[in-house]
């Protein structure tokens, strides 16, 4: 039984029953793409028009003449995911003033993987968001491109080995940390900025339900579990991606018209990352020390976000 039914089972009001987002693909067993999505669209429900960049869920959904997908779909290409769903909410907003489809909020919504994201398609993402279309844009972010060898993105943790980034003697992984995209949307002033991940399937339904709901720019960061990529085994997808919360690593908030909040409470002793980074082959390479620089880095970030955390200044002092 798989983690969505299980969520129906205890909360069958709070998500939708229908697949939107078919079985048959050909994702990798344990995608945490697949399953962010599938939990995605069953917040999003029907009246939806996706522009998908080209990507993981790309190529394992709408291989020709077949698709996974059973709302509408477009698949764009790798940069521009963002301008393709700027252009559909225009076209809808065009139809709806000139009476040729039915007045009904249909929302436009554009996803792309981190590469899509933060590398190739930031042009793209800045210019939708600044322009203020009435459009969704999700990152499903795997930390490499995964579907075209596993490359390091911008998304790439530090020290991670990828086949661009590989692990040596004298440089052990990827050089620079992640990019922080959900702060850079904040920056343009979007109303609604988070972050998500699958293992946390009811904060995920929520924060889609309230991008939705925005009338105007929004922006979902959600984090996405890749047994492929990581060097690690299927059955604990889900395991990872409570432990990259529980350990600080990839906090879980939003960001409603320039305020914070935790969605996720932070411990204020959180779980070393070291037991995040043990279970992936990615990390096999970092020494104790290479640990302890990276729960440095790590602890630096949590303690910049939870400064913006309203009355939580100070929080981690007696």
């Amino acid at each position: 039984m798989t983690l969505v039914q299980n969520f129906e089972i205890f909360a069958p009001k709070l998500i939708d029953r229908k697949e939107y987002f078919s079985p048959g693909h050909r994702a990798c067993q344990g995608c945490g793409e697949v399953l962010a999505l599938r939990i995605i669209l069953k917040a999003l429900g029907d009246d939806v028009v996706i522009s998908n960049a080209t990507g993981c869920m790309e190529i394992i959904s709408s291989a020709y003449p077949q698709t996974a997908w059973e709302v509408p779909y477009i698949h764009v290409a790798f940069e521009n995911a963002a301008a393709v769903g700027s252009g559909v909410e225009a076209a809808l907003k065009a139809l709806r003033r000139k009476g040729r489809i039915p007045d009904r909020d249909v929302k436009s919504v554009a996803i792309a993987g981190d590469g899509g994201t933060a590398d190739i398609g930031l042009q793209a993402l800045s210019g939708a968001m600044e322009r203020g279309h009435d459009l969704m844009f999700v990152c499903l972010d795997n930390e490499a491109y995964m579907n075209t060898g596993i490359q390091r993105s911008s998304e790439t943790p530090f020290m991670a080995a990828t086949t661009t980034s590989p692990a040596g003697k004298e440089i052990k992984g990827q050089r620079t940390g992640k990019k922080n995209v959900p702060e850079i949307m904040v920056a343009h002033g979007v109303p609604y900025v988070a972050t998500a991940c699958p293992s946390y399937p009811i904060d995920l339904v929520n924060k889609v339900k309230k991008a939705k709901a925005v009338k105007g720019p929004s922006y979902l960061h959600v984090f996405s579990m890749c047994p492929t990529g990581w060097r690690c085994s299927s059955e604990i997808t889900i395991k990872l991606g409570k432990l990259v919360v529980e350990t600080g690593v990839f906090p879980l908030y939003e960001v409603e018209n320039g305020k914070y909040r935790l969605t996720i409470e932070m411990p204020r002793k959180r779980r070393p990352v070291e037991d995040y980074l043990k279970h992936q082959g990615r990390f096999r390479h970092l020494s104790a020390d290479d640990i302890k620089m990276v729960q440095k880095k790590v602890d630096y970030e949590i303690k910049k976000l939870m400064d913006k955390v309203s009355g939580l200044k100070g929080w981690d002092e007696e």
